[in-house]
């Protein structure tokens, strides 16, 4: 036997860093989350979409932060306190603005469910899986899908 320790790892399984967005529960998945941080000052983008909030200069990197409240187009309360995920897409960095930050958990891939069609589509097309907690629905968002859409204006 040799003196490394191996590790067995359970492909099956998923860990999850989930969040609120306007009461609802949504998810992503622990490796693409970089960092969690509070509000920072923003410097606003002219001709910019809506949900594009402006520019966070975080230790010298320029992250984009985007408002998920204007994006899924649901009620957006600009006074309430939030979060920034700060996730990583190719060579560029975006501040996710959240309501709250909730537990990383773990889940079985093969639980997930379809999305169901009750769901809006202004964010039924940013889904790629829905799981069941004990009392109610975590929603897994598809960053890839997030991050297609044209943030240019």
């Amino acid at each position: 036997m040799s003196d490394s320790i191996s590790m067995v790892i359970n492909e099956d399984i998923v860990q999850l860093c989930g969040f609120k967005v306007r009461g609802g529960q949504y998810a992503i998945s622990v490796l693409d989350v970089q960092e969690v941080i509070k509000p920072q000052p923003l410097t606003p983008v002219p001709l910019s979409p809506d949900f594009v909030t402006g520019l966070i200069n975080l230790r010298g990197q320029i992250v984009t932060s985007i408002n998920l409240r204007k994006l899924f187009q649901i009620e957006d309360r600009e006074s309430e306190e939030h979060m920034n995920i700060i996730v990583r897409s190719g060579d560029s960095l975006y501040a996710l603005m959240v309501d709250e930050i909730l537990d990383v958990i773990d889940v079985e891939q093969s639980t997930f469910e379809t999305i169901p069609e009750t769901i809006n589509e202004n964010i039924r097309k940013y889904i790629s899986g829905v799981y069941k907690l004990e009392e109610t629905l975590l929603i897994l968002l598809d960053l890839k899908k997030i991050f297609s859409i044209d943030i240019k204006g």
